[in-house]
């Protein structure tokens, strides 16, 4: 090629010039073959190591070098086709058809893209053709099977519309083993499951839609709505992003991408704000994400379960009992019991707190929480079985009947059951009973020495310890310590 450079062009004719530049193009072409050879080569050589990505990639140059050959078309739609990717697939494969009308095998793969697709009727036709060129006996079932196939389509989409999304949902399954690449009739099963509450599968079938249209606002926005349903709000954002990347102006993306960030954010300073000890800090943004929403009840399960962990680790114990028994009221979990039994030793629940310890080790047999935690209660419930009646209703051991009387009304008319509910009312039954059993005990003279004395008169195994079994069997001796009623006060 340098030899061209010297030569001077004045001199040569216009006959020679032509004669060098054909010389030229087809020293240019046949390099240009040759390099397209060796891409089919290397192409071939990955795509029987199953090395699909790699094989695809020397298939893009060869179809660069050679524009016009359908072989290098067909090698990459087989390709495409065997990597799920129908779009391309497709493509490759009617433009094998426009180059060359009569080859077979493109087209009996163009049908079966379409069969997959759930385009019916594309497939059907494809399939006739192939057996009129050759005898081809699965061709032929083929396209009886597409007809089938496509009356049972419009038969799911009827069903749907019905309102029979369990039927629907069914035959869409159905649909979906001989037509995996159909986005359509995985929409419509999605809808059918989320409507029948089946929400993990119809995030699944979603999620496919997705892969398979790739720029689906629709599609995105779907998916948020239902992973935001099942409490899944980094997910369900990502998704509100992808929606609005693809369209920045949305009408419905764009509220739905505000409220999941300020969820998403809240929720993450409840776990960074617990991890920072902070708990105070954390109750205070459990609240803000209930105040953004109150209606998706894994959402509000999520900020309610922050709420029961970081009251009892801010040792709001009555106010832990009763953000955790809300939460479990929407949802078991075993940590969550063990949130909600840390209360309740905190206000010396005892037995309480051994029941839920004890339905956490079943809903995970190897919590040792769990087992720590039913261990701590039996040896705090042992501790706590002496109650002091002095300290229940906040008097000195000097005082006088008058006295322990009137602290008596103060303090039963603070803790009537009646002023309180839920598990704060548990609280309140609990202590008016040991309220009214303090009152018992020190207006008594004789209970009240036999009590100064260090024996219990309302306490049968005290009374069989100190010797002073029968006269002193009391109104409240069906109240035993240990019973789901008794427990250690402390009054400052």
């Amino acid at each position: 090629m340098d030899s061209l450079a010297n030569i001077n062009w004045n001199k040569v004719t216009p006959c020679l010039v032509l004669l060098v530049l054909e010389v030229v193009l087809e020293f240019s072409e046949c390099a240009t073959q040759a390099e397209v050879n060796k891409h089919l080569e290397l192409g071939r050589d990955f795509l029987a190591r199953g090395q699909l990505s790699d094989a695809l990639t020397h298939y893009h140059a060869a179809v660069e070098g050679d524009p016009n050959n359908y072989l290098t078309y067909f090698k990459r739609g087989t390709v495409y086709y065997a990597l799920g990717k129908a779009k391309f697939a497709l493509e490759d494969f009617t433009k094998v058809l426009e180059l060359k009308a009569d080859f077979t095998a493109a087209r009996l793969h163009r049908a079966n893209v379409y069969f997959k697709l759930a385009q019916y009727d594309n497939a059907k036709e494809d399939y006739l053709q192939v057996a009129a060129a050759e005898p081809h006996e699965e061709a032929r079932r083929s396209a009886a099977r597409a007809d089938a196939l496509a009356a049972d389509a419009l038969r799911a989409a009827a069903l749907s519309r019905a309102g029979d999304c369990r039927a629907a949902a069914a035959l869409a399954s159905r649909l979906l083993d001989a037509s995996p690449w159909s986005a359509p009739l995985r929409r419509l099963r999605a809808h059918c499951l989320a409507q029948l509450d089946d929400l993990l599968a119809a995030a699944a079938d979603l999620r496919a839609v997705n892969r398979l249209e790739q720029d689906s606002t629709e599609g995105h926005l779907r998916l948020a709505e239902l992973l935001y349903r099942l409490g899944h709000v980094g997910d369900a954002l990502q998704e509100a992003r992808e929606c609005l990347r693809l369209d920045p102006e949305h009408k419905q993306c764009f509220p739905l991408y505000k409220k999941l960030k300020k969820v998403d954010k809240l929720l993450l300073q409840c776990e960074e704000l617990s991890e920072a000890r902070d708990f105070s800090g954390c109750i205070a943004s459990a609240n803000k994400v209930l105040q953004a929403e109150d209606e998706v009840p894994l959402v509000v399960f999520e900020a309610k379960k922050w709420l029961c962990s970081c009251s009892v680790k801010e040792e709001l114990f009555a106010e832990a009992a009763a953000r955790c028994g809300e939460a479990l009221a929407l949802g078991r979990d075993a940590r969550l019991l063990c949130d909600r039994a840390d209360a309740l030793l905190g206000l010396d629940m005892f037995d309480d707190a051994l029941l839920a310890y004890k339905e956490a080790l079943e809903l995970d047999e190897g919590l040792q929480r769990a087992k720590d935690g039913i261990q701590r209660a039996q040896k705090m419930q042992k501790q706590s079985e002496q109650r002091d009646y002095y300290k229940i209703l906040g008097v000195k051991r000097s005082a006088s009947k008058q006295e322990i009387t009137k602290a008596y009304r103060k303090a039963a008319q603070k803790w009537h059951p009646d002023n309180f509910h839920g598990d704060e009312k548990k609280l309140a039954e609990k202590k008016f009973i040991d309220v009214a059993a303090a009152k018992e005990v020190l207006t008594d003279p004789e209970k009240r020495a036999q009590f100064d004395q260090g024996v219990d008169p309302l306490d049968p195994e005290a009374q069989r310890a100190g010797g002073h079994e029968g006269p002193f069997h009391a109104p409240f001796h069906h109240f035993q310590y240990g019973s789901p009623f008794q427990f250690k006060f402390h009054f400052n």
